[in-house]
């Protein structure tokens, strides 16, 4: 009889992942020898090679391309009978897999983890931030119970609750040579130097449709991986970029960059809450949801903090829109921001 193990499998599927014994054990939270010697007693038991090893490089076989689908399949159930479980202890009690983007995590987080904790402090929160059609594979193979990401999502196994709008802003140096007159307007010259995040990102295809008539030349050949390198090429007068407003306050901070507003209509996404539909932490995804969007709901209030009587010198520019970001820049920020 073979007698494979639940975690032999765990051990599999994070290898099958990310095909590097190291992030493979760090995902699983063992040690790289633990790992490799329970897949090699895996492969024993099944009497066939799983992985070829060569080097830094691992490669599924034949036998372990056939085999993954079917044992993400039972990790997958598995996931689900434990999740059923634990919902017969109370509401929003034990572990809850939740994955988000990296344009959302360091702006949302910060935020809405403290309000999660006392409305829920039974939960256990454990955090996976990925693209969003990364995202989407896990939630649907039961890796996660959930995550939070920008509209649309096209999948139809997975359930959307909306949670918030989070408008567009462009992002300018304040030494840029050419003057940027607010609004931007969709085929404006400025949107030709558009920086990019690499592709992946569902905030690269969002800024492409904003761009309008405009065709930026930047985005052919740089793409970067996170809105904070992005934000420091601009600072440092290498083009221009997107910045959501919830990210305004937080990524200005330490850098000196002008924020200006589009025309109507103002460009926005829509972040929601994602599950899998019919899923066992469907209730769950729900709850969380509403405390996710009760926290976001408050962002404007605190956005919008007079500023302080000494500030740095300089405004950011005119938004024909609202003061919420102006307002969240000038309250926060101790720095020299030019007129736009």
């Amino acid at each position: 009889m073979i007698r494979l193990t639940v975690r032999q499998l765990e051990y599999f599927a994070a290898l099958a992942e990310t095909l590097h014994f190291g992030r493979a054990a760090q995902l699983c939270g063992v040690t790289q020898p633990a790992l490799s010697s329970q897949l090699a007693e895996m492969e024993q038991r099944l009497g066939c090679r799983l992985f070829e090893r060569g080097g830094r490089a691992v490669a599924l076989t034949m036998q372990a391309e056939a085999l993954k689908p079917r044992i993400e399949r039972v990790l997958a159930e598995l996931r689900e009978i434990q999740a059923g479980a634990q919902q017969g202890q109370g509401v929003l009690e034990g572990p809850f897999r939740l994955g988000i983007i990296p344009t959302v995590a360091p702006y949302l987080l910060p935020r809405a983890l403290p309000a999660i904790r006392a409305h829920y402090p039974k939960l256990r929160l454990e955090l996976r931030e990925a693209v969003t059609d990364r995202l989407v594979e896990e939630t649907v193979a039961g890796r996660l119970d959930g995550f939070i990401a920008a509209l649309p999502i096209s999948d139809v196994r997975m359930a959307t609750q909306p949670l918030f709008v989070d408008r567009f802003f462009l992002a300018v140096s304040p030494e840029d040579p050419s003057f940027i007159e607010p609004p931007v307007a969709p085929e404006s010259p400025a949107l030709e130097r558009l920086m990019l995040l690499e592709e992946g990102h569902c905030m690269r295809e969002q800024a492409l449709d904003i761009c309008g008539r405009a065709r930026p030349a930047v985005t052919a050949n740089y793409g970067a991986t996170s809105l904070t390198t992005l934000l420091q090429m601009v600072a440092h007068g290498h083009g221009v970029t997107l910045i959501p407003e919830m990210a305004a306050s937080a990524d200005l901070a330490a850098r000196e960059i002008r924020v200006v507003p589009f025309g109507d209509p103002m460009p926005s996404r829509t972040i929601c809450m994602a599950w899998r539909r019919n899923g066992a932490r469907e209730r769950d995804a729900g709850l969380l949801a509403e405390i996710v969007a009760a926290t976001a709901s408050n962002q404007p209030q605190q956005m919008q903090r007079q500023p302080e009587p000494q500030r740095a010198n300089g405004e950011i520019a005119d938004d024909p829109h609202g003061p919420a970001v102006a307002d969240a820049v000038r309250g926060d920020v101790d720095r020299s921001v030019r007129p736009a």
